[in-house]
């Protein structure tokens, strides 16, 4: 019987490696724009994705904090902007090396979410298990849709469900744990809150919620001092002497600052309210504080008699609001349509769901990754959020949709989203790269060479990455133009190497340095020449590290693959 080591999902053409060719990025300064950042070092990539994670890779594994995708759904609905019609197969033999390249990506705490609806979910789910976890991961529902308009007619015509939600799986490298969910406003006011503070300003009434909250503003006799002054009266008293019939719900929202409900008192805290209270505390309110450190306003005139007392203050404004859990329903996810300043129907996720999700994981300046960017929406939040971000898109709306709209962003134009919450004036900029073409190429004759679109420092780049060094020339020293840990260098020539030039740089190194030396041709003798000197030939010594001359791995494929049975 055979053994089984683990569950798996498996699919035709899984155990086939996709070989991606390292490509060097090249930036289009015509398209980049720093007119108010000359410095920033955001990057918006125009090219297939997946050969864009690969040329990103060496410089920026392990330190990308959060990666929001919105891939193609595999739904065989084909928009203006996306072919979505392929083979499940297809579709999971190119996630996987997605999926692999980013989490590699992550920091040692970094987070995936990844947006998916329930067409392929249960496939990727199981997908991204194998690759990160299911220890580090979670599922997210988010409401997309609103069960009305003309969308509903045609569903309930056909009798059919309609399909309101979509799913967020989340990935994080050292476990779901530590993640910042913002709360969101309950959907309506609490009745509970129906007693008005009087009496004491507003500024005073900032420094007691200060003080309870435990930053040390005030000492506990000026917090006493100030909550002796207090007056308690029902909110409907304090609505009609404002004017108004009854306190509407609006109106409790706008005063929810000097809202309270008096809550039960247990325990040790009991205890000690009513020991402060037989000591003079007869009127208002007054502070305790427990052995743990938690502060509580109470309010003075309480029977102490009573075996639990309803005299703890709680103050709505800290109340008002509710973790959202795995079940996000208070996103608006319909209109839409201007958000950004770019039209992209059907595909358009809306700021403030980006914004959720990178603010649970980063902070200022922590770098942020899109590698479906479309119409740009995550490079614009985190540029607004004030996070470092990095875009990548393969098609012509790389042009048309995301550097319009992140254009728009920097110059302060862009006033919807997010703006408004985060104050956003304009400032930053980023820098716009395309993907080098291949660095092999066939000749007519079907031989493998050079391509002749790349120049010396193309060249010399590109064969760093297939070696693993950083590409780095030394402006003093000809032979380090790439470095490898501390003392291994690259050098890159097309010219002949001769006996003499491998003296010339044998007698420059240092005792502990070495050096790979990658050429088009070099003389018999130059094999063996020294311990500290390697050499090889290009192309040949590259034409087995990966396929050369794919330039779109495209999940956009509009027919699927046939396959023998």
């Amino acid at each position: 019987m055979q053994k089984n080591t683990k569950l798996e999902l498996t699919w035709v053409g899984k155990e086939k490696e996709i070989n991606v060719e390292p490509r060097i990025l090249i930036e289009d300064k015509a398209f980049s724009n720093t007119s108010e950042d000359r410095n920033t070092k955001n990057m918006l990539i125009h090219g297939d994705n997946l050969l864009a994670l690969k040329a990103l890779e060496q410089d920026f594994s392990g330190q990308i904090k959060c990666i929001y995708i919105d891939p193609p759904y595999n739904i065989s609905a084909a928009t203006p902007y996306y072919d979505d019609s392929l083979e499940n197969s297809q579709w999971l033999n190119l996630m996987k090396p997605r999926i692999e390249l980013l989490w590699s990506l992550l920091t040692t705490d970094g987070l995936l979410a990844v947006q998916i609806d329930d067409e392929q979910f249960a496939r990727l789910f199981l997908l991204m298990e194998e690759i990160c976890s299911q220890k580090n991961m979670k599922i997210i529902c988010v409401k997309m849709s609103e069960p009305t308009g003309v969308k509903m007619a045609s569903v309930n015509k056909a009798g059919s469900i309609p399909k309101l939600k979509e799913f967020i799986i989340l990935a994080k490298k050292n476990g779901i744990n530590n993640l910042e969910l913002e709360k969101i406003p309950k959907e309506k006011w609490d009745n509970e809150y129906r007693t008005y503070v009087c009496n004491i300003t507003d500024m005073e009434l900032g420094e007691i919620k200060k003080y309870l909250q435990g930053e040390n503003n005030l000492t506990e006799e000026e917090a006493d001092e100030i909550l002796k002054k207090v007056e308690f009266k029902s909110i409907m008293e304090i609505a009609k002497m404002q004017g108004h019939e009854k306190p509407t719900e609006e109106w409790c929202y706008d005063n929810a600052g000097k809202i309270v409900q008096f809550a039960t008192l247990t325990g040790g805290a009991r205890d000690l309210a009513e020991h402060k209270k037989l000591s003079g505390f007869l009127f208002g309110a007054f502070t305790i504080e427990t052995k743990t450190g938690k502060r509580y306003a109470i309010k003075a005139e309480f029977n102490h008699m009573t075996k639990l007392p309803r005299c703890k203050l709680l103050f709505s404004d800290q109340y008002l609001t509710v973790n959202p859990g795995d079940l996000w329903t208070d996103i608006k996810t319909t209109g839409l349509d201007n958000e950004g300043v770019v039209d992209f129907p059907n595909g358009k996720k809306p700021e403030k769901l980006i914004k959720r999700i990178i603010k649970m994981n980063t902070k200022k300046g922590d770098l942020v990754l899109d590698s479906f960017l479309g119409s740009g929406t995550t490079a614009a939040v985190a540029h607004k959020m004030g996070r470092r971000w990095i875009g990548i898109e393969m098609g012509d709306h790389a042009y048309t949709h995301a550097k319009f709209r992140l254009d728009k962003v920097i110059d302060g134009s862009d006033q919807g989203g997010i703006s408004k919450a985060v104050n956003w004036n304009g400032g930053g900029g980023y820098r716009f790269y395309e993907l080098a073409p291949t660095l092999i190429k066939e000749d007519a004759f079907g031989q493998a060479i050079i391509n002749p679109d790349y120049n010396a420092e193309m060249l010399v780049a590109g064969i760093s990455k297939h070696e693993g060094y950083f590409y780095n020339p030394d402006k003093d020293v000809f032979w380090k133009q790439a470095k490898n840990g501390v003392s291994s260098y690259l050098y890159v020539t097309t010219n002949h190497v001769t006996h003499r030039l491998l003296e010339t740089i044998l007698s420059d190194m240092q005792d502990d340095e070495f050096c790979l030396i990658v050429c088009k041709s070099y003389d018999a003798n130059c094999s063996n020449f020294s311990k500290r000197i390697s050499i090889k030939k290009i192309p040949q010594s590259l034409l087995k590290n990966c396929e050369f001359g794919k330039d779109d791995y495209s999940l956009n494929i509009i027919s699927p693959p046939e396959y023998e049975e």
